[in-house]
């Protein structure tokens, strides 16, 4: 499979029967892709942040399933539903926050429930996880398309625009979602040049936003999360463009720690707000961002870098990965099916009524 940008990487590739992953850790460095046989393999590669991005770990977590089910059908033959439901259940606990994760599953899941327990699964299986895939990649052309025209309608706005973490081709199974929209509106001359926060403690920004960016001709300045203000005052801001995790049913958004900051320090500048993820993000169980199990992650991530001790032995860390921006913050949320302006509950329950593109 491969993506509608021939600049853009694949972090994702099925070839041959087992799932290839692109070493997110390692990157820029060196690109080096991880191979998959197991569904406790995908697990660990998304626990792990081998795959990261909500999209990402949602489409590797649909081949799981595949690699799940032939391992299951070998071993158990008509027994195999039985005995997948354990596997399914390793994949599900790999992250807690992204709900593609749960999406993608709750997809396989249904789609299991339609096979026969003697008919080898393998195959119908990998058409679902295909489709979910190639589901992403259209939806990120389609959000590219739709905030891109945001962009171009605020033209009494700055050339500029800044991003945070990592939401392109490595985060997705596209061109992206918020950097897909940040790319269809350089290639259409909407804005020249991008800011991206470095984002701590994995700095997603610097080595992999910043990697895609420039790989692509794009302008890119990285700065440090703790500049954010000082850009957004003295540089020519338009908006700020975000991915997400979650949303909630009432369009508050969990997303990567410090996006909040963003949105804070967004409205005190006069900034707008985009959020930019396909409606399998959007979960309205869920009433609002307080709803939202964060997590929380391994102090090393904080206290170390590359191994090299960069805090005192024995200090206590607080590391949550996503933190939550309420909707009152959030100018527009971007859908493959639509936008929603100024998010609210009324408007979130509209936009998931709709059953087609829009």
């Amino acid at each position: 499979m491969t993506t509608s940008n021939p600049k853009s990487v694949e972090a994702i590739i099925w070839r041959d029967g087992r799932l290839l992953l692109l070493d997110q850790r390692i990157l820029p460095e060196q690109e080096v892709y991880l191979t998959y046989d197991s569904a406790e393999g995908v697990a660990g590669a998304i626990k792990d942040m081998v795959v990261r991005g909500a999209p990402a770990i949602g489409i590797s977590a649909a081949y799981g399933v595949v690699l799940a089910a032939r391992a299951c059908f070998a071993a158990d033959g008509d027994q195999w539903k039985t005995t997948i439901a354990d596997k399914i259940q390793v994949l599900a606990d790999s992250r807690p926050t992204a709900v593609n994760l749960f999406w993608a599953l709750d997809n396989m899941q249904k789609a299991i429930n339609h096979l026969s327990d003697q008919n080898d699964p393998e195959a119908v299986l990998l058409v679902e996880a295909i489709r979910i895939h190639e589901s992403d990649i259209a939806a990120n052309r389609t959000m590219g398309e739709f905030g891109a025209e945001i962009i171009a309608q605020s033209n009494d706005a700055g050339r500029s625009v800044m991003t945070h973490c990592n939401t392109g081709a490595l985060a997705t199974g596209g061109v992206g979602t918020a950097l897909g929209v940040i790319r269809t509106a350089f290639e259409k001359g909407y804005i020249d040049h991008v800011h991206a926060d470095e984002t701590r403690p994995w700095f997603q920004g610097s080595r992999l936003t910043a990697w895609e960016l420039m790989r692509e001709g794009i302008p890119v300045s990285l700065n440090v999360e703790g500049a954010a203000a000082h850009v957004m005052r003295t540089q020519d801001i338009s908006w700020v463009i975000v991915g997400a995790d979650r949303i909630t049913a009432n369009g508050d958004v969990a997303n990567k720690i410090g996006t909040y900051n963003l949105a804070v320090l967004a409205m005190h500048h006069g900034v707008r707000f985009m959020v930019v993820a396909p409606t399998s993000t959007i979960d309205m169980s869920l009433a609002c961002g307080e709803d939202i199990v964060i997590e929380e992650r391994d102090p090393e991530e904080v206290v170390c870098y590359k191994g090299l001790r960069v805090a005192p032995e024995g200090v206590e860390v607080f590391n949550p990965v996503f933190d939550v921006t309420p909707a009152d913050l959030i100018d527009v949320i971007v859908t493959e099916k639509g936008i929603v302006e100024r998010p609210d509950a009324e408007k979130m329950r509209a936009l998931m009524s709709k059953d087609r593109l829009h």
